[in-house]
């Protein structure tokens, strides 16, 4: 398990200069679409877990003013460098460097808990769902972005790499699109296991347009998708990207359904 942490650590060290910066308009729609669902209002105390570079913190922020307050952390030194110098002057929000699979506020503290396509990076997410919900005051809300489907050639861009990968990425309790992740009804299921009632899902879908192999591999490799290419032998590169290609041609865009499920602790 820290090995596994210390790697996606690491991984998004390496993504943070060029993560959501490459021209593809794919977080930011993702984090407005969650603050619209979680109604964040003004006075209102909020904890984001993995913040990024600050797409789903800066909507949160203003959604609850400087009589509110959010509580960000990521585990990523650089991510955390990044939103801090990009939230400076907004005194309602604290940026910290904190593992979200273990956090540290206090239980029953605050109104709101937000993550965005954090949950499948973490070891063990249904000790981290339990972790989440215990932050909330009774009658708080908690909501959640993950992955739904996709189309074909998006599928079929994601597929190159599964020849390559070791079996714990391909782990089905952990990624993005297996287990408690496949559907909306596992994943609900997951949320309420973890002591969240009224739990309910919204599909948002996401269109981003990719060029060609080149500007795929630009974006992805600006993502967590990033540590699937080092599993790629150089020699099998000109291949892979060959591929991609042939996947991408004459298609105008790509969709990804992404998941946003809500939930709230009793009264």
């Amino acid at each position: 398990m820290p090995d596994r942490i210390a790697r996606v650590a690491g991984l998004f060290d390496a993504v943070a200069p060029t993560y959501d910066q490459v021209g593809v308009d794919f977080f930011q729609p993702i984090a407005h679409h969650l603050v619209g669902l979680l109604d964040p209002r003004p006075g209102e105390s909020v904890v984001e877990l993995g913040c990024g570079r600050g797409a789903l913190t800066l909507p949160l922020a203003e959604a609850v003013g400087t009589d509110g307050s959010v509580r960000a952390c990521d585990i990523s030194p650089a991510m955390v460098n990044l939103t801090s110098g990009l939230t400076a002057d907004l005194r309602q929000v604290n940026v910290s460097l904190m593992n979200a699979a273990e956090p540290t506020y206090e239980p029953r503290s605050v109104d709101v808990v937000a993550a965005s396509l954090v949950l499948f990076f973490l070891p063990d997410p249904p000790e981290a769902l339990r972790r989440w919900v215990d932050l909330l005051v009774p009658g708080g809300r908690i909501g959640l972005t993950t992955f739904g489907a996709q189309d074909e050639v998006w599928s079929g861009l994601d597929e190159l790499f599964d020849p390559y990968l070791p079996p714990d990425v391909l782990d089905a309790r952990t990624t993005g699109k297996r287990g408690p992740f496949a559907s909306d009804t596992a994943f609900e299921q997951l949320l309420t296991d973890s002591g969240a009632a009224d739990v309910r899902s919204v599909t948002q879908p996401v269109t981003i347009s990719l060029a060609d192999s080149a500007a795929w591999q630009r974006w992805s490799m600006s993502v967590g998708q990033r540590m699937m290419w080092t599993f790629v032998p150089d020699d099998d590169l000109p291949g892979l990207l060959a591929r991609a290609d042939a996947l991408l041609d004459g298609v105008p865009s790509l969709r990804q359904d992404v998941r946003h499920t809500l939930g709230r602790t009793p009264d």
